[in-house]
């Protein structure tokens, strides 16, 4: 906390030169998802596993059976939803057998195993999820409060309060996604699902997702430090 204000100390030049960054940054992570993804979802793997069998394969290997695993729209909307155990799979990636889409599909199971096993990072990202939902829906009004009225008083107090929940959970998101991708690269070789020497293409995918978590974090925080610091000077 002493580290975080004394970042918050920064003159304002030197944050208007790290929003900068932290933008180029969010958006080459963007790119490089966007690239290793559409790279990687032409190469077809060597099995021809679709991605909700590599799914129900990982889950299967942890011992997990009660967890529906559905196909929805949209691209790249693959998600895990503990609250209703269901394994949430984009077309590509559920009916793909593309190193793409068997990394994917893997890497939700591996959300599915946190749930499963306990990991303590994810019941923590779970119990913030109703805070940051709230904070979520009222930022829009503080932005747009600030934009007209400037930023002081209770709104820059409750900028503070909703960027330091989301910095929260955008911290906590780092390591749940980390580790669900350890999860999957080991279970796609320990299954058989991919050779080893298919595995760079699930890796380039995989760590480049895990760029934009690391995206997140950086600029949720910084708008943090930003606001500390205006209600410093203020």
């Amino acid at each position: 906390m002493i580290t975080s204000l004394a970042f918050a100390f920064i003159p304002q030049p030197i944050f208007i030169l790290l929003f900068i960054f932290v933008f180029i940054f969010a958006l080459y992570a963007q790119m490089r998802v966007s690239s290793a993804y559409g790279k990687n979802v032409k190469i077809p793997s060597r099995g021809h596993i679709t991605g909700r069998e590599a799914a129900e394969a990982v889950m299967g290997r942890a011992g997990i059976d009660d967890v529906e695993i559905v196909e929805i729209p949209g691209h790249l909307t693959d998600h895990y939803d503990p609250l209703n155990k269901r394994l949430c799979l984009s077309s590509e990636n559920y009916r793909g057998t593309s190193l793409a889409a068997l990394g994917v599909s893997a890497h939700e199971s591996g959300h599915a195993i946190q749930h499963k096993v306990g990991y303590k990072a994810l019941q923590a990202r779970m119990a913030l999820i109703p805070a940051t939902q709230i904070t979520s829906s009222l930022l829009p009004f503080i932005m747009f409060g600030g934009f007209f009225f400037g930023f002081g008083g209770v709104l820059l107090d409750l900028g503070i309060i909703i960027y330091a929940v989301l910095s929260l959970f955008q911290l906590i998101t780092l390591p749940v996604e980390f580790d669900a991708s350890r999860r999957a690269k080991v279970e796609l070789v320990g299954l058989g699902i991919l050779d080893r020497d298919e595995m760079p293409g699930v890796n380039e995918t995989l760590d480049a997702a895990a760029l934009t978590y690391v995206a997140a974090f950086i600029t949720a925080l910084l708008h943090l430090l930003w606001l500390l610091s205006m209600r410093r000077n203020n």
